[in-house]
């Protein structure tokens, strides 16, 4: 099946002209927009700033009491990420459903501005105030994925199977350039605080909120090209009916249920790594804000071209062996960060391989998935997918979480993700994407 090479792709990004119709330049903004949350909030400021925010509200062992329970403060922000996406396990099948009812665009627009407006919340977050923490993060994180997942399921849309890898890897290339953009404006701020007459925390909240903007603003590019499209497909009943029907459907394509297993383990990995690299570098490395700033940095901008030279791999050995290579890739970096990663220099090489591998696996996942939908599910099926998409892993959290409270060990709770990846892996060659394919061709002919 012909791919766009990655030339093609780095030229659309720049030249819109050569990227396709309208509407799908302004789909790819979406990823401009709400990558601002990922890398500001999820990956960088937020996990750091709400544990130092716990640890100066805990006890003299160290914990903290959230509705009652026993927990360390150091294991709030896993915890409150792993939390956040069993929200989404309950709510996202719901989004999906509704979405495909027809009313796409304006939950896009609903979930992109609750999650927009919750983060811009996070600038009065300071003190001791944990607790309001973890309830801004828990919303803007729920409506984050949810918004993805009717994001994603535009994508057969606006794109034939054999362009969707080109498509995909456009959207999240440029997604790294809107989330890697902000981030610099935010390094130059947290950096130059004192010069700015500003403290460090008030530079870090400011962060938050400009995240919070940046969603919010260029959203307005994505609702002003989508086209409204009619439902593909009316079931009878509500929407939990729908829900208990599409895992019951799923039984039906064997191959696209053993991509999801696969994808839900490796990419809750992949999700925990983004999420808790920055606390694993503050905490067990010591590394200053302004230097972790960098690093993230340094990713989104590789991270970039990683996703362009895994769609070039994969126009040669198909996006199943492409994802392969780099999951075997994410599993030697996290067995690096064990036993080798012992200073801030390992840290910044250590990030630029993830950052070669990230791009790719997330791209290539996502229109490969897309191929496996029977048509006129989209949004019901991806937004299973997102059940573990883009900053909301949930069972990697607990565990690195559960982890770090048994051992005091960050290194120990990276370690035991990678399982995770292995798990993936193997499931993942188990996968046949041709006759998957075919699987949903002749669930949508039944239809």
């Amino acid at each position: 099946m012909p791919r766009t090479p990655a030339r093609a792709c780095y030229k659309g990004m720049f030249m819109p002209k050569d990227s396709g119709t309208a509407e799908r330049r302004g789909w790819y903004f979406y990823d401009w927009a709400n990558s601002a949350f990922s890398t500001t909030v999820v990956t960088l400021f937020y996990g750091p700033y709400l544990t130092s925010i716990a640890v100066r509200a805990a006890d003299a062992e160290g914990f903290i009491y959230p509705l009652g329970l026993k927990v360390l403060a150091q294991s709030y922000w896993g915890y409150l990420v792993s939390l956040s996406v069993f929200c989404q396990v309950l709510i996202l099948p719901v989004i999906g459903a509704l979405a495909d009812r027809g009313r796409k665009k304006d939950l896009l627009a609903l979930l992109a501005y609750l999650g927009a407006g919750a983060t811009i919340a996070m600038f009065w977050l300071e003190g001791s105030r944990y607790l309001l923490g973890g309830g801004l993060f828990l919303l803007a994180n729920l409506a984050f994925g949810a918004s993805l997942a009717v994001y994603n399921s535009f994508l057969p849309d606006i794109a034939p199977p054999e362009e969707r890898d080109a498509v995909s890897a456009r959207g999240w290339g440029l997604g790294y350039l809107g989330g890697g953009l902000l981030l610099a404006l935010n390094l130059v701020l947290y950096t130059k605080a004192e010069s700015f007459g500003i403290e460090p925390g008030f530079a870090v909240r400011l962060s938050l909120c400009s995240a919070g903007v940046w969603w919010a603003a260029f959203t307005l590019i994505p609702l002003a090209t989508l086209k409204r499209r009619p439902p593909k497909t009316v079931e009878s009943g509500g929407a939990i009916l729908q829900i208990i029907h599409t895992f019951r459907g799923m039984r039906a394509y064997p191959q696209t249920l053993t991509f999801l297993i696969a994808y839900l383990l490796y990419n809750d990995a992949v999700q925990a790594v983004i999420a808790l690299a920055s606390q694993f570098g503050s905490q067990e490395l010591n590394m200053p804000m302004s230097q972790l700033t960098a690093v993230i940095l340094m990713v989104q901008f590789v991270a970039f071209f990683g996703a362009l030279l895994f769609n070039r791999l994969a126009g040669r050995i198909g996006a199943k062996l492409a994802i392969a290579c780099a999951l075997v890739l994410w599993t030697g970096v996290l067995a690096a960060m064990y036993g080798v990663v012992t200073t801030s220099q390992h840290f910044f090489i250590a990030a630029a391989v993830v950052a070669l591998v990230m791009g790719g696996t997330q791209a290539l996942s996502r229109s490969l998935f897309s191929t496996l939908i029977p048509p006129g599910r989209e949004a019901e099926y991806f937004s299973v997918y997102e059940i573990t998409d883009k900053g909301t892993s949930w069972i990697c959290p607990l565990i690195f979480g559960l982890a770090m409270q048994l051992t005091r060990s960050y290194r120990i709770s990276v370690l035991s993700l990678v399982v995770f990846f292995v798990a993936g892996l193997m499931v993942l060659l188990r996968v046949d994407p041709k006759r998957g394919a075919l699987e949903a061709a002749r669930g949508e002919a039944a239809a």
